[in-house]
């Protein structure tokens, strides 16, 4: 058989919607095991803030895919606490978190051209001694060779609310039920899409993150790791 980046390069994939607590698993276990990591939902919402800023349509598929093409994107991890995002050497680590953004988003990433202009952007990330790529279809179609694979999971109403507090930390003022709403909405948006729908990979482990702590999913995901990569 043919050797395949992901067999050559460890790469752990965790997939799943908004809300699961992927992002902060994917950090924690790049930092603890030494990897490098992706956040491919960034890349995403990287792409949407600038076709805000060059004022390109979401509905303008040319412009977009050659402004992805072009896209400067580096992810800085020295901040233990927090992975800075930067996008043409200027941090846009908060901007590009707002709804907004994520609501743009998910519209550009149903859009296939751009999908695949930016897929080889992100197999780049997969670099000794390993990766470990955060999104929605790492394991289907950005490294379906990728030997563990996990898909975290968790109602709509622990998502709805783990964000609600989050943005209250913040000092913002939002409502509960217009979170809910949007997770729904995106959820149906991404699970039904043509290009790339958000499932789980058919090897994929899946994980619900409803009633667990980071830490007892973190420890579930390294069971699994010490029997298979890092063995």
């Amino acid at each position: 058989m043919t050797d395949t980046l992901e067999s050559v390069v460890k790469v752990v994939t965790l997939d799943g919607p908004s809300g699961v607590g992927k992002g902060t698993m994917a950090q924690i276990l790049a930092k603890d095991l030494g990897y490098h990591l992706l956040d491919s939902g960034a890349i995403y919402r990287l792409a949407a803030l600038a076709s805000i800023q060059q004022n390109i349509s979401p509905e303008d598929e040319d412009k977009l895919v050659e402004m992805c093409t072009q896209l400067d994107i580096t992810f800085d991890a020295s901040d233990e606490s927090k992975v800075q995002v930067i996008l043409g050497g200027e941090n846009v680590t908060s901007r590009i978190r707002n709804e907004d953004i994520a609501q743009r988003a998910s519209l550009i990433a149903a859009i296939g051209p751009v999908r695949a202009a930016l897929l080889q952007r992100q197999r780049d990330f997969a670099q000794e001694p390993g990766l470990v790529a955060d999104g929605r279809d790492m394991g289907t179609v950005v490294f379906p060779e990728a030997p563990v694979k996990f898909y975290l999971t968790a109602a709509a109403q622990v998502r709805a609310q783990r964000r609600f507090d989050e943005l209250q930390a913040n000092g913002l003022d939002v409502e509960f039920n217009a979170i809910l709403h949007e997770i729904q909405e995106r959820d149906t948006r991404d699970s039904q899409r043509k290009v790339a729908p958000l499932k789980p990979a058919d090897d994929a482990i899946v994980i619900d993150t409803s009633d667990l702590s980071i830490d007892a999913v973190k420890q579930e995901i390294l069971s699994h790791l010490n029997k298979s990569v890092l063995a």
